[in-house]
């Protein structure tokens, strides 16, 4: 897997956790630098765990599914990519909770980054994945953009949650459809 198609995967993925760290900026008088930092630490530390996870659950599994890896990938992708765009689309249900605390931050980490848990099976039925490389990618892609989300909200409001939301499951659905057609055959690599 090339450096862009991981880059496209951590971005898609990261959009969860950009939304969520855009509403822990909006609940900020002024930016909290260690707050931050610890949010961003967080997010991307689980962003970086559950693929290697679900990487470890799938290599487990991989030679009853080797012959349809290339449609589990894909559907993997879409329901992920799918649910975030029916998301996106949902009113905003978050109150004006100024809370913060590090049990609250590991369920936020946690539900974040299932989608990763799933894209780690899916990256277990590529031989050409390197998985400490994608999830070093994944990890600090997710840092920077929930680091940058707190900021965002905080400058910003809640504008951009919605559709950030939105462009990564866009992003998740077209990679997915982007593995299928290249093991069909019916498109070559592009990235």
């Amino acid at each position: 897997m090339t450096f862009p198609s991981i880059l496209l995967i951590a971005v898609g993925l990261s959009m969860d956790a950009f939304a969520v760290s855009v509403c822990k900026g909006l609940k900020m008088r002024k930016i909290d630098y260690g707050k931050t930092l610890l949010i961003g630490l967080f997010f991307g530390g689980f962003q970086a765990i559950m693929p290697l996870i679900g990487w470890l659950i799938g290599l487990k599994f991989q030679r009853f599914i080797e012959r349809y890896d290339h449609w589990v990938a894909f559907l993997l992708l879409a329901i992920i990519g799918g649910k975030m765009i029916y998301e996106s689309f949902k009113p905003d249900d978050d109150d004006d909770d100024p809370s913060f605390s590090i049990s609250e931050l590991f369920v936020l980490a946690v539900a974040t980054s299932i989608d990763a848990l799933a894209v780690g099976i899916a990256f277990a039925m590529f031989r050409e994945v390197n998985i400490l490389y994608s999830i070093s990618v994944i990890g600090s892609i997710t840092f920077i953009l929930s680091v940058a989300g707190v900021a965002i909200g905080n400058r910003f409001g809640s504008v951009y949650k919605n559709k950030a939301e939105l462009a990564g499951g866009i992003i998740l659905v077209l990679l997915g459809l982007k593995i299928l057609l290249e093991h069909l055959g019916l498109v070559r690599t592009v990235f």
